[in-house]
């Protein structure tokens, strides 16, 4: 009762946020237009659009937020207020800017900002709604600025969204830089009836520059907080020790020691996939833990997950594990784990039954990978015939391992 109090004291206090973030629009822009002295008409249009872009940005958010933690990129869904305090910060400078040349405004990195704080679709959105309030409080804005700013913002959303820890930020940022350059030659310095030097090409080079500053900092600021704490997450939950997987041993120890040694084969693998390894042997460590309850749908074991703030692709993985969805396919994480504890599960009951048992491991895991195949199973996963010899041969290599479980 008091985890659903304080979710509904939540949605009311961001229900005021959000409120706040579509009237601050409106009325900030409608006090600018009247320092900047335009007319009437142009003041109520101003008023009217801004109105309408924070209410498209505070309807998406909202509308994402309600379709669950898988419409928000990263941990958004939990963490809403980044994205508040980034979208105030970049519509105080939207009507800052009118008062700027336009060929200064770093647009290129408040898109990439806005878009890693929510997801790609709201980020282009909002970053173009702000856009669009710098150019209707200039004095003669044109469609020249919108084409250029949204283009060069579309790419660097592209470029930056799917940023891991060893994402490497030099090939995106030089793309996007290149566009942002490209563009602002065509829509600027083409059309200067000048002589090509090097101060024609100051101003723009001073605008990459400040795109480059600010998005190095924000990356930066945005790894440490945000992906490294995701990582750090997974350090927490992957741990033996772990409050849940303890509670597991003392509920029953072969489930346990099951989910071990299934954890340690699964990680093995998805390293030589290249897949996510701490998402898989989280997948490998909890796919189970509904036992602790004695439940095994989804529904019934998903609060164990959101609980334990678990990071949100091993939940996705727990998720397709326990109820895959049908007539999906599924992932090549889901068949790791599941061909891992096939052979780890096989192998403990084989001992189980005769501790001094004399297992042939590589005709006992010839004989589950054949069964599958004869069975029809690939079908049902998004795997190449490579990745599962490759996933037959790891699991042959490791017969040193397999004597530990005696």
């Amino acid at each position: 009762m008091d985890g659903e109090k304080n979710q509904s004291i939540l949605d009311k206090k961001y229900k005021w946020i959000y409120g706040g973030m579509f009237f601050l629009t409106g009325i900030l822009v409608l006090i600018v237009s009247a320092i900047h002295g335009r007319s009437y008409e142009i003041i109520l249009r101003n008023t009217v659009s801004a109105f309408i872009i924070g209410g498209t940005v505070v309807f998406m958010l909202v509308d994402a937020i309600s379709r669950g933690k898988e419409a928000l990129s990263y941990d958004n869904y939990n963490y809403k207020l980044p994205f508040v305090i980034c979208y105030l910060a970049a519509l105080i400078l939207s009507v800052a800017f009118s008062f700027v040349p336009n060929l200064f405004w770093p647009y290129m990195a408040i898109f990439v900002m806005l878009a890693l704080f929510s997801n790609s679709e709201i980020g282009l959105i909002s970053g173009t709604g702000l856009l669009l309030i710098s150019v209707m409080l200039e004095e003669s804005g044109s469609y020249g600025e919108v084409f250029m700013y949204l283009l060069a913002g579309a790419v660097a959303i592209a470029m930056f969204r799917d940023l891991k820890e060893t994402t490497a930020i030099g090939a995106p940022m030089s793309i996007s830089l290149m566009m942002q350059a490209v563009l602002l030659i065509a829509y600027n310095v083409l059309f200067q009836n000048r002589t090509l030097s090097f101060n024609l090409l100051a101003i723009p080079v001073l605008n990459l520059m400040l795109n480059v500053i600010i998005l190095l900092i924000f990356l930066n600021m945005f790894g440490v907080y945000v992906i490294r704490k995701t990582n750090d997450r997974y350090m927490d939950i992957n741990d033996p020790e772990f409050p849940l997987l303890v509670s597991l041993k003392e509920k029953d120890k072969d489930e346990y020691y099951r989910a071990i040694h299934t954890a340690y084969l699964s990680e093995r693998v998805a390293h030589e996939l290249g897949l996510n390894s701490r998402a898989v042997k989280t997948c490998a460590y909890y796919h189970r833990i509904g036992i602790l309850e004695d439940k095994t749908k989804w529904k019934d074991v998903e609060h164990l997950y959101t609980e334990n703030n678990f990071p949100l692709e091993a939940v996705e993985y727990l998720h397709e594990y326990i109820q895959p969805e049908k007539g999906k396919p599924r992932s090549k994480e889901a068949l790791t784990v599941q061909l891992c504890e096939t052979v780890i599960a096989s192998i403990m009951l084989l001992i189980k039954k005769n501790k001094n048992a004399t297992i042939n491991y590589e005709d006992l895991i010839e004989g589950i990978f054949k069964k599958k195949t004869d069975a029809g199973e690939l079908k049902d996963y998004d795997v190449t015939f490579r990745e599962y010899e490759t996933i037959r041969r790891i699991l042959k290599r490791e017969k040193l391992y397999y004597d530990f479980l005696r």
